[in-house]
Formats: C-alpha cells, structure tokens, sequence
C-alpha cells in the first residue's frame, strides 16, 4: 500500500484498518494482491492528458482540490492498483461467484479530472475493460453508496452494454447530478425498510429486463445513519440486509458478483472500518449470522 498522504481531507486510515478487521475476524479469506491498472486500459475511459498528469504527480492544483487530497508519486501508485483491484475481483468473481476489492469504488471521477475522493473510475475502467476483453458482454453496475454515481453514469452514458443503476440521497453530493440508466432519489431519513423496499421495487426488474452477465457493486457504507456525511438512517443490520439482497439476486440468476469498497465517514476511522469489514464478510459469508460477524470482527483485546 502506498503512504498515507501528508495534504487533503480525506482519512486514509481506514483502508488499512479494513484490512486489520478482515484478517482478526477468523473468517477463512484468500487475500490477492492487484496488478498496476495499465496506462491504455485507463486512457481508454479517461483524457490521455489527465492519466499522464497522474502518473507524473503533476495534476493541476484546481484538479487536485476537486479530488480533496494531492496527487504524490505515492497516491498515483496506489490508485493505479486500487483500480487494478476492481477488475482483478471481477475476474476473480467470474471464476469463484464473489470477490471483493477491500478499497476503491471511486464513482465521482470524470473524464478529463478526479472528484470527490476518487481519482479514477475504476468501475467504468473495469467494466470497459472485461467487455472489451470478452469477460461479459452486459455489465450492471449497482451503486448503493449515499452518493450518486455520477463519474461511472458520464463515462458509460450511452452504451447499450452496461447498465447503471444508481439509489442516492437527493440531496447529497454532488450537486449537479449526472443521468444513470436508473436513478432513485432517496429522501434524507430513510431507515432500513423502506430503502429495501425500493431495491426491491427497482432491481429484479432491472436485471430481468437487462439480462446482465456480472454484476459490479458500489458497496459504500455510507447510508449508515451514523456516517458523517450521509443523510440516510441505515442500521448496521440494514447494511448487512441490503448487501446480502444484492448478493442473493445476483445468485438467483447464477451471476457473478464484485464489489468495491465505496464511501464511509466518521470521527472513529476503526468504526466505519468494521462496517465496511461487515460488508464484505456478509457477502463472502452468507450464511454467517450477524452476532458471528460481530464476535469476529472485535476479538478480545
């Protein structure tokens, strides 16, 4: 993992405690360690001049504060493996039926500049990629984070073979939102019910009318009602639920599954770490019930 960057806003921290909870859980895991994205697969989705100001730490600094931290040497390596994560877990999932990128879902990042955290689009890049490789040939991509999608929605606008849906907080970042193939308007409030019910309402439809064959999830934990900068009011239990539906309509149509971390705010970084550690262990362990996943994340001290 690269350094944590000495500028910015943004709390890197809890990338390496999601890694600290996932390997103290005593949940059996296979962890991989991702390739470098290639410059052309990322200049295939992103303006050529933008990927060379990365790979050079040389982003302008209007750039840099729409991302919200610098671009070092060392977060220019970093994003470059985080977005090579997301399609190793998606070829992984198409071998094992899940896998997980313990970091990314960089959603907010635009064509010629990063955004919102996020410095490439590893899911538009992803997903280019595996279509143009022949890995799928129709890729949904459900973003669930509190924020809408709107990077992944302007970068694949228009193409018949991916479909983004996308269930936000209306009244949350960014502003200006962008046009997913489906977006959901969430009013501030929402707790667990009534959000599940909107899945519901919106995504068995989806996949049956867009047949896809892999789906990528942008699994933020950021609706949580605790999150810093959310305006949702998910239970930790309405976090499990909503992912572990996800996952299940997925598995109902034999599809693969891949998730990227996506969002999570707060004071307490071993916190919002745990959730996004839950999340990825009430996928990759479904049957497990919530009290398990709990006693494995907080082992005695």
């Amino acid at each position: 993992m690269a350094p944590r960057p000495e500028g910015g806003t943004f709390r890197f921290d809890k990338y390496y405690l999601v890694m600290e909870a996932v390997r103290a859980s005593g949940f059996a895991l296979t962890e991989h360690a991702p390739d470098p994205m290639p410059r052309e697969w990322l200049e295939a989705v992103h303006d050529p001049e933008y990927v060379e100001q990365v790979f050079r730490a040389a982003v302008p600094r209007e750039k840099e504060r729409r991302i919200g931290f610098p671009v070092t040497p060392h977060i220019a390596s970093r994003v470059r493996h985080t977005n090579g994560g997301t399609w190793f877990a998606a070829k992984l999932a198409l071998e094992h039926g899940y896998a997980a990128n313990s970091a990314a879902g960089s959603h907010h990042a635009l064509h010629h500049t990063g955004a919102g955290y996020c410095v490439f689009n590893d899911l538009a890049v992803a997903a280019n990629r595996l279509l143009a490789e022949g890995d799928a040939r129709r890729i949904l991509i459900i973003d669930l984070d509190v924020h809408q999608g709107d990077g992944t929605a302007s970068l694949l606008a228009g193409r018949e073979d991916v479909f983004t849906f996308s269930a936000h907080a209306a009244k949350n970042f960014p502003a200006r939102k962008a046009r997913s193939s489906c977006d959901v308007e969430l009013p501030d409030g929402m707790g667990d019910d009534d959000y599940l019910a909107v899945l519901d309402r919106y995504l068995p439809a989806i996949m049956a009318d867009f047949a896809p064959d892999l789906v990528l999830y942008q699994a933020g934990v950021d609706p949580h009602e605790g999150d810093r900068l959310g305006r949702l009011a998910l239970s930790d239990a309405g976090l499990v639920r909503r992912d572990r539906y996800v996952l299940d309509l997925a598995r109902r149509r034999s599809l693969p599954i891949a998730s990227a971390l996506g969002g999570g705010y707060g004071e307490d970084q071993r916190i919002v770490a745990e959730r996004h550690a839950r999340s990825m262990l009430a996928m990759a362990f479904p049957q497990a019930n919530l009290d398990e996943i709990y006693r494995g994340l907080r082992p005695p001290r």
